[in-house]
């Protein structure tokens, strides 16, 4: 492994450290993370997850309707996942936070985890357009260290659980950049996975966080959702090229 990957991987890093140590800063400004996370976690699904676990289904002769039943299967989990916390925290008076944090926060560890592994799999196949991957998601994993923050406060998670879930969140590319190097995933399980995050950053997305734009409906809000939409429509179309 050469000094080049090494400086991507801690690039990616310092990028999702920087973006979730934001978050939790300006902690006066969450309605406008609430925005932006909704934005970019939908947008991430449509225009990046969902597309390459199609794309991954088609090169490996899986029925596609495996990934739309793994999609929608997936929405329902966490649907009902949620109504069984809400009901369980309003009969028992909890205080130490809804679930739905970790779990999300959790996912998008994963999801970077596997970010890493599209680093390293483009870099050791062509250098150069591993470079231009590593670059698309550095800048994306800025975003995801202010959707893994804004996950766990929106949850009512204590500051330091979220900074640990945003220190695994750093951490996570690198992780996957070592084991593209090391191992290779089967591409249908890759697919089908793939397929579960989609589900679940739709519903994280618009069922978990949009409604909490509508506390603050304004045109600052409105505005930060589009933006991140169209922050990640730029960022998932370098990988692309």
């Amino acid at each position: 492994m050469d000094w080049l990957i090494i400086i991507l991987a801690l690039t990616t890093f310092c990028s999702t450290l920087i973006g979730g140590t934001l978050a939790i800063r300006f902690k006066k400004a969450l309605p406008y993370f609430f925005a932006f996370a909704s934005g970019s976690l939908i947008a991430v699904t449509f225009f990046d997850i969902l597309p390459e676990s199609l794309n991954l289904a088609g090169e490996v002769g899986l029925n596609l309707r495996v990934i739309w039943v793994a999609v929608v299967a997936s929405f329902v989990f966490y649907t009902i996942l949620e109504k069984i916390f809400l009901i369980h925290e309003h009969k028992e008076g909890e205080e130490h936070g809804h679930i739905m944090g970790p779990i999300g926060a959790g996912s998008l560890v994963i999801h970077s985890t596997l970010d890493g592994v599209a680093i390293g799999a483009a870099y050791f196949v062509n250098q150069a357009v591993g470079i231009v991957v590593a670059f698309a998601v550095i800048f994306h994993d800025f975003t995801d260290g202010i959707n893994t923050v804004t996950l766990m406060l929106k949850n009512k998670q204590q500051v330091k659980r979220a900074a640990a879930f945003l220190i695994a969140d750093a951490l996570a590319p690198i992780l996957g950049i070592t084991i593209a190097f090391f191992l290779l995933i089967d591409q249908t399980i890759l697919a089908i996975i793939l397929g579960i995050f989609a589900g679940e950053f739709i519903y994280i997305g618009a069922v978990n966080l949009l409604p909490e734009t509508y506390k603050n409906p304004n045109w600052k809000t409105i505005t930060t959702t589009i933006l991140a939409i169209i922050l990640i429509f730029g960022l998932t179309s370098l990988i692309e090229i």
